[in-house]
């Protein structure tokens, strides 16, 4: 069963991207490096609520 989570940059809090994830597979938090558009530079995002 896939959610629907959101991934925050942890530089300036804000709420950049939304993906899925398996709950069952992953129950960790993920975490990418990807590119944030407020910061103008790749950052690490992390899976919020």
């Amino acid at each position: 069963m896939r959610t629907i989570i959101h991934l925050a940059c942890q530089e300036c809090k804000r709420r950049n991207y939304s993906t899925t994830k398996n709950k069952q597979k992953t129950p960790d938090r993920l975490e990418f490096k990807k590119y944030c558009r407020f910061c103008k530079k790749h950052t690490p995002h992390k899976e919020t609520k």
